[in-house]
C-alpha cells in the first residue's frame, strides 16, 4: 500500500481530505493521517477509498514516487494551486503508465542531444544543433508531434480544464523523456509548447540548473529557433512587419501571428514604437488571445503512447477492461486518457 496514492487520487478526482472524509464516513483527521503515513490502512477503508474514488484497489499498490510541481510547466504568471494540483495528479498517472509499459515491452532510454547552456553556447545556438543533429533539413518543421516521437520522446495530452496552462515535460524514475500538453490548445500554440518543452529537456532537466536561471526564458529561445530559423526567417521580414505579413507566415512557419512579432522583434526588425503600434492592433482587433480563425494550424496527433498501449494488449492478448486493468485504471480513465 502506497499512502501517496490517496492524495494523488483525490486530486485526479479534484476533491478534498473532507469530501474523502465524508464519502467513506471518516474524520477529516483520520484522513490527513494517513496520506502522512501516520496510522495503517485497513483492507476495508482501501476497499472504500477506491470505490469512492472509483479507481481499482491495485491502482493504490503501485510503488512508483509522486513528483511534485516543477519549474517546466508552461504556464501563465499566476495559476492557482487548486488549478495546477489535479493537472500535476493526471500527469503522474500517465508517468506511471509509461514505466509499466517501457518494463512490460522492454524498451530501452531514447537519446536526446543534451546541451548545457553557456554564453556561446546560447539556447539558439543549441537549437540549431539539435536541428542539424536530427537531419532536420527543412526550414519549416512540418509536424512536430511525429518528429519528437519519430525521436523517442513520448508526447500525450488531456484536457487541463484551464486555459492558464499549456504544458509540462516530465522524465520516468530510470529517466526517459515524455511532455504532457494541453489537448485543447491549438495547433500553433501546441507546436510552440512541445518546442518549449524539448528546450527543457535538452537544456535543463537533466542537468542541476542554478535557481536564479530564467529556465522559461531559455526555453523560448529555443523554441524560437527551433520552429523559426533565423537564417531563414530574416527573408520573411526584410520587406517590413505588418498584420496582413504576420497572416501570411503563420500559415508558412505554422506559429501564431504573435510569436512571429516577437520573433520579428528580437532579430531587430521592429523599433519600441513599431513594436507598440503592432500589438495596440493585436488588442483592437481583439486578436491578442485569439487570433482569427480562418488562420487556425490543426493540432497534432500524439500516436506513439497509443501503439505502446496497442503492442501490450496483443502481446498479453488482452481485452479492453484488461489492458485498462494492466494500467490500474478503470475502464472510463482508460478511454479519457488513451482512446
Amino acid at each position: 500500500m502506497n499512502r501517496h496514492m490517496i492524495a494523488l487520487v483525490r486530486e485526479i478526482r479534484g476533491i478534498t481530505q473532507g469530501e474523502l472524509a465524508d464519502k467513506i464516513s471518516m474524520s477529516h483527521t483520520s484522513i490527513s493521517k494517513m496520506e502522512k503515513g501516520e496510522i495503517n490502512i485497513s483492507d476495508d477503508t482501501l476497499n472504500d477509498i477506491a470505490q469512492a474514488t472509483n479507481f481499482p484497489v491495485s491502482f493504490f499498490t503501485q510503488e512508483y514516487e509522486v513528483y511534485p510541481e516543477p519549474l517546466t510547466y508552461r504556464k501563465r504568471e499566476k495559476v492557482a494551486q487548486k488549478l495546477l494540483s489535479p493537472i500535476q495528479a493526471k500527469i503522474n498517472l500517465i508517468k506511471f503508465n509509461v514505466q509499466h509499459l517501457l518494463a512490460e515491452l522492454d524498451i530501452s532510454g531514447t537519446t536526446i542531444p543534451i546541451q548545457q547552456v553557456t554564453e556561446t553556447n546560447t539556447p539558439a545556438v543549441i537549437a540549431q544543433k539539435v536541428r542539424k543533429a536530427w537531419k532536420i533539413t527543412s526550414p519549416v518543421i512540418d509536424n512536430v508531434v511525429h518528429l519528437l516521437e519519430e525521436k523517442g520522446i513520448i508526447t500525450a495530452c488531456f484536457d487541463f480544464a484551464t486555459e492558464r496552462v499549456d504544458s509540462r515535460c516530465i522524465t520516468t524514475d530510470n529517466r526517459y523523456p515524455a511532455i504532457i500538453f494541453n489537448k485543447t490548445l491549438l495547433g500553433d500554440r501546441q507546436r510552440f509548447s512541445l518546442a518549449y518543452q524539448l528546450g527543457h529537456l535538452i537544456m535543463h532537466v537533466y542537468y542541476t540548473i542554478d535557481w536564479n536561471r530564467d529556465v522559461g526564458h531559455e526555453a523560448n529561445l529555443f523554441a524560437s529557433e527551433f520552429l523559426m530559423p533565423e537564417k531563414e526567417i530574416r527573408k520573411d521580414f526584410d520587406n517590413g512587419i505588418t498584420l496582413a505579413l504576420l497572416a501570411s507566415l503563420k500559415k508558412k512557419w505554422k506559429v501564431s501571428m504573435i510569436s512571429l512579432l516577437y520573433r520579428a522583434d528580437d532579430l531587430g526588425y521592429l523599433t519600441p514604437n513599431q513594436k507598440r503600434y503592432l500589438l495596440q492592433q493585436f488588442n483592437e482587433q481583439n486578436i491578442r488571445r485569439r487570433e482569427p480563425k480562418e488562420l487556425d494550424i490543426p493540432p497534432e496527433q500524439p500516436n506513439l503512447l497509443r501503439q505502446w498501449i496497442s503492442n501490450l494488449k496483443k502481446k498479453k492478448k488482452l481485452s479492453t477492461s484488461g489492458i485498462a486493468a494492466e494500467l490500474h485504471l478503470n475502464i472510463d480513465d482508460f478511454i479519457e486518457m488513451y482512446s
